[in-house]
């Protein structure tokens, strides 16, 4: 899927823990921190895509610190756990958004799944 809208805005939230991303198209997405943290597009996490990708836990309370501009392309986020890999180029974070609701589901699914710990 070829997406060509980028960001006109993008705004860090710190009381409700979000980064707000306002597209040219008219589109907003609210993106929590920890669900940035999860789907980290890292090589370690984002590599394998899908069910297959490595299960990120308990970041709940993870701090997104610093967001740092990639020339015109995308961004780096600094979370406070020393997360900083991975570029959140303008068709990640779009498709993050549109896709908030189903990826975030799947994610709660695979950690419900887990053995309960003892």
């Amino acid at each position: 899927m070829e997406i060509k809208t980028k960001p006109s805005d993008i705004i860090l939230h710190q009381q409700s823990r979000t980064l707000e991303v306002l597209f040219d198209n008219g589109e907003r997405f609210n993106l929590p921190w920890e669900y940035l943290r999860v789907f980290s597009p890292s090589k370690e996490v984002r590599a394998r895509f899908g069910k297959d990708r490595i299960l990120v836990l308990n970041k709940q309370d993870v701090v997104l610190k610093e967001i740092k501009p990639i020339g015109n392309y995308a961004l780096k986020l600094y979370f406070d756990d020393g997360h900083n890999s991975g570029l959140y180029d303008w068709r990640f974070l779009y498709e993050l958004g549109v896709n908030q609701e189903k990826y975030w589901q799947e994610h709660l699914d695979r950690v419900a799944a887990l053995p309960a710990s003892e």
